[in-house]
């Protein structure tokens, strides 16, 4: 187990996120130290107000209102300024550490993906690094002001008796001890805390996402049990994280109190050998009395730092953990659409099946090339090995004769275009979902995205919206029909015009008629095209130029239609299976 890094090792990991923020910083010190300045100056009023404003020679009274309101004014304008210019200072680095996560986000390793559900990432992009600055906003200005009120109030006290002031300064070792022991713990309890709050909110992400699940299966109740499951166990560390803060309070207020009782007897004791007077008295009992709150604040800040630290820490340990996605620096442009796969194997987890086992494969220019095969044969894991979603483990991927590992991972993505059967789509308007990529920094091509909705089958509709191209979609497209998704997401791969084209159940969502218009659209998009289709339905892949048969990870057979039917393998028992299941559903 490795030990807990020390609270200057943490801040000094933060600090290249708020260094160019230093400016605010120097102006909340200079706020603090101003208002601190000001806290020695009450108590050091008690000794000429008791020693000679009571006199016959007393002070003018009207001065003693200007002076007490003038500095409450001088310390709150400084409290302000110091108060206003951290913020300014954490904002500013939160604002660069929320843009490098989700730029880091955009870039990271796919593997980021599976080891992160969807509710962490969210929660530690949006609420965690900004919920933890604001904790270390209001702690580190306590930590100033009192740190300097306390530097004050004890140089008053030195001056007016060296002798009482050291019994005060006794109980700062322990204190610091005491302190050290709490917050080792509170940063054990606070990562604890954070896990919890992240299995929490995932469920909460499983049953938003499969809502109509829970309620065909009438699971609400199972699920409810669940998600007080994980409430119990995040209530349980709350209050062992308010436990471990809490016995600060009491620790540093019986240290306070004994220092106070042998302070007043030695005060008491010197009084009567005349060593000093009552205001004098009055001045060093008020000075220290005065000392328990910033030494309070001081014992309960250790909480809020340990827990605003954690969350800013957790944001940087996903851009140091996650690695970014590494590629060469080949680049042709415009590739030509040859791949192959050289004795490719792939496999998830350590002790599972491969998805993938010694797969060779060669996919000439402009050739459609159709897989098929029962589920988890791995016809979703091969094609996600030519974008590098996935790495093989054994054997090379290569297109136009260059592995893709030498590619500019960029360029590399630029040649292919995919149509899923899990049409993920944008809340943003028509036009910037079909033109997706396309648009950084200027405005989609109107025109040809009228040509690629037209390609689609969907200028009609389209133009017959309320604000035509610029209609915002919804959340996933969720204001337009399952087919209507799929036909837009069919206009983005026209309007792409990659070279290499992925087809995963294209037209699974369309009826007879859509589909038939939108497969002479794909038919044109093919045309010149390498072309990977998967499908399901053998009927939509009796024309492609060839046919892989895949089975547990393996390419087992391949050649046209007619040749795998004759062949009677796997791919004949497949279509078989399938037309003779359509047959009887015909005669019935």
């Amino acid at each position: 187990m490795s030990p807990t890094p020390s609270l200057l090792q943490r801040f000094r990991r933060l600090a290249p996120y708020f260094v160019h923020a230093r400016k605010g910083f120097v102006v909340a010190l200079l706020g603090a130290l101003v208002s601190a300045a000001t806290e020695p100056a009450l108590p050091a009023l008690m000794k000429p107000l008791l020693d000679e404003g009571f006199g016959q020679s007393g002070l003018p009274l009207w001065l003693v209102p200007v002076v007490i309101i003038g500095l409450f004014v001088l310390r709150s304008a400084a409290g302000f300024v110091a108060q206003y210019a951290l913020a300014w200072t954490a904002n500013q680095g939160v604002l660069k550490l929320r843009r490098d996560m989700f730029e880091h986000l955009l870039t990271a390793q796919p593997a980021l993906f599976t080891q992160h559900s969807a509710s962490n990432l969210t929660n530690t992009l949006v609420y965690e690094v900004q919920q933890g600055a604001q904790a270390i906003v209001i702690a580190v200005l306590n930590l100033l002001r009192d740190s300097l009120t306390l530097v004050a109030l004890l140089g008053y006290l030195l001056w007016l008796n060296w002798k009482l002031t050291l019994f005060v300064a006794i109980m700062f070792p322990m204190v610091a001890v005491a302190v050290r022991i709490i917050s080792r713990r509170l940063h054990r309890v606070t990562l604890a805390s954070q896990a919890a709050t992240d299995e929490l909110a995932y469920v909460i992400e499983e049953n938003v996402l499969a809502w109509r699940t829970v309620r065909l299966h009438g699971a609400a109740e199972q699920q409810a049990g669940r998600f007080m499951r994980q409430s119990q166990r995040m209530r349980g560390l709350m209050m062992k994280s308010v436990a471990a803060a809490a016995t600060m309070t009491p620790v540093t207020h019986t240290l306070a109190a004994c220092a106070l009782s042998a302070v007043i007897v030695v005060a008491l004791w010197q009084s009567a050998d005349g060593g000093t007077t009552v205001g004098g008295f009055a001045s060093f009992v008020t000075a220290m009395l005065m000392l328990l709150a910033p030494i309070k604040h001081l014992s309960d800040v250790m909480a809020p730092i340990t827990r605003g630290l954690a969350a800013l820490e957790r944001g940087i340990g996903l851009l140091e953990n996650s690695p970014r996605e590494a590629g060469g620096r080949f680049d042709p442009g415009t590739a030509r659409g040859e791949i192959e796969l050289r004795d490719v194997t792939l496999q998830y987890r350590e002790g599972q099946a491969p998805a993938l086992a010694r797969c060779n494969l060669f996919v000439h220019h402009g050739e459609t090339v159709a897989l098929v095969g029962p589920s988890g044969a791995g016809k979703t894991s091969l094609i996600h090995l030519l974008p590098r979603f996935v790495e093989p483990g054994e054997g090379s991927v290569r297109l136009d004769g260059v592995a893709l590992a030498e590619w500019d991972i960029d360029a590399l993505r630029r040649q292919f275009a995919l149509v899923s059967q899990d049409v993920v789509l944008f809340n943003d308007t028509l036009a910037a979902n079909v033109a997706l990529g396309a648009t950084a920094g200027h405005e989609p091509d109107r025109e040809r995205v009228r040509d690629a909705l037209r390609a689609a089958h969907l200028l009609d509709f389209a133009e017959g919206l309320p604000e035509g191209l610029d209609t915002p979609i919804g959340h996933n497209g969720s204001r337009l029909s399952g087919g209507q998704r799929q036909r837009l997401a069919i206009a983005r791969a026209i309007y792409k015009d990659a070279p290499i084209l992925i087809l995963d159940e294209a037209t699974s969502a369309l009826d007879s008629e859509s589909e038939r218009a939108v497969q002479d659209a794909l038919d044109r998009l093919m045309a010149g095209r390498t072309t990977l289709v998967i499908a399901h339905r053998l009927s939509t892949i009796e024309h492609a130029d060839r046919v892989v048969a895949m089975e547990a990870g393996r390419i087992v057979e391949q050649g046209t239609h007619a040749e795998l039917l004759a062949a009677g393998g796997l791919y004949a028992r497949l279509h078989a299976m399938q037309f003779g299941a359509k047959l009887q559903g015909e005669t019935a």
